[in-house]
């Protein structure tokens, strides 16, 4: 047994530094990719890192933790609405703002997954969907309206770059930077987290609640952890959209990005991280493409804020028609092609040419 626990360690030690390796080269990819964008590119660099934050989180909590939800956005929410108030009326700088946003959107996850222990599946999708479909109206009930400016919403005093930087660096450019770099933490703590003894725990729930429980599980604690800890990467992700646009406000946070979230995490594939990054990726292009062809086709308005929606499904539709698994998947499944059809394109006899020549 002590054996065992060793070898569990170690390559749990092994793991983490691969890890990572695989943050850091994350990291120096969002320096050199951001170097070479113009600033419109970095914005919407900026908005696929905390899409991936969400994103990211929802995979977590649907892919280990075996749960799905659909109030990712109420958690932007909380997490938007806290980093303005504390940036606003605290005066706090962005890192406390953010680890603030993180907090306090951990913990209403932490009250809503204790209230909801006993619900699994459908019943605890359709009450999340009622948290997203209710928690912008907050923002009209007496008493809040006056601190959180009703509708309007409120605007974040944005910190600018450090003047280390240079007078020329840009605002997106640094915005890309903050947001790549969240996104890459996000993305290890995620990472290592799943291999932990926490994240097999999690799996086995999934798996076999009643086997699980035989084995020592507590399976009402496990799948708590993975509730907060998606709202907490829910917290992180509004925190940085408030802090990139700017505002607070909630349309940004309808029941439209709640869904797009789920879009995303079942279209990169559940459970995979990097099909989050993929998923977000995606909801990049169809809300720039959607975007472009509502103003240039001078579509209705209802038509417009509708066609979204309608592009999200197309696509949802085709990907898992041809992958099941997610866009991940299809990479995973045409990489591994490409070396034997690298083989088949080569002349019959271009190797026994190549070795009687020796």
């Amino acid at each position: 047994m002590k054996r065992l626990r060793v070898t569990a360690a170690r390559a749990l030690r092994l793991t983490v530094v691969r890890h990572g390796l695989a943050a850091l080269a994350g990291l120096a990819l969002v320096l050199v990719v951001s170097a070479v964008l113009p600033s419109y590119r970095n914005f919407q660099l900026a908005e696929l890192s905390y899409l991936v934050c969400a994103t990211a989180g929802l995979t977590f909590l649907a892919g280990p933790g075996g749960q799905i939800s659909v109030g990712q956005g109420a958690f932007m929410a909380i997490g938007a609405y806290t980093t303005a108030l504390v940036i606003n009326h605290q005066h706090w700088n962005l890192a406390a703002a953010l680890l603030s946003a993180l907090v306090v959107a951990a913990c209403v996850g932490l009250l809503l997954g204790l209230a909801t222990a006993r619900l699994r599946g459908l019943y605890l999708a359709t009450l999340t969907l009622a948290l997203a479909v209710a928690l912008p109206a907050l923002v009209n009930v007496r008493g809040l309206s006056g601190i959180l400016e009703g509708s309007n919403g409120l605007s974040v005093l944005a910190s600018p770059p450090p003047a280390v930087l240079g007078a020329d660096f840009s605002t997106p450019r640094w915005q890309a930077w903050v947001t790549g770099f969240c996104a890459v933490v996000t993305l290890w703590f995620l990472a290592n987290l799943g291999r932990s003894r926490y994240g097999r725990s999690m799996r086995a729930a999934r798996d076999d609640e009643a086997a699980a429980a035989l084995s020592g599980v507590n399976v009402a604690r496990v799948r708590l952890l993975a509730f907060v800890v998606a709202a907490a990467c829910g917290g992180l992700g509004g925190g940085l959209l408030a802090w990139v646009t700017s505002l607070a406000s909630p349309g940004a946070f309808s029941l439209n990005l709640s869904f797009g979230l789920l879009a995303a995490a079942i279209l990169g594939g559940l459970g995979s991280l990097a099909g989050a990054v993929w998923g977000s990726l995606l909801l990049v292009v169809v809300s720039s493409v959607t975007s472009d062809l509502s103003s240039g086709s001078r579509l209705p308005i209802d038509v417009a804020n509708n066609l979204p929606g309608a592009v999200y499904g197309v696509v949802l539709i085709v990907v898992m028609m041809t992958f099941p698994g997610g866009l991940h998947q299809g990479y995973r499944w045409i990489s591994s092609r490409i070396p034997a059809l690298v083989r088949r394109s080569r002349p019959p006899g271009d190797g026994a040419g190549r070795g009687s020549g020796r």
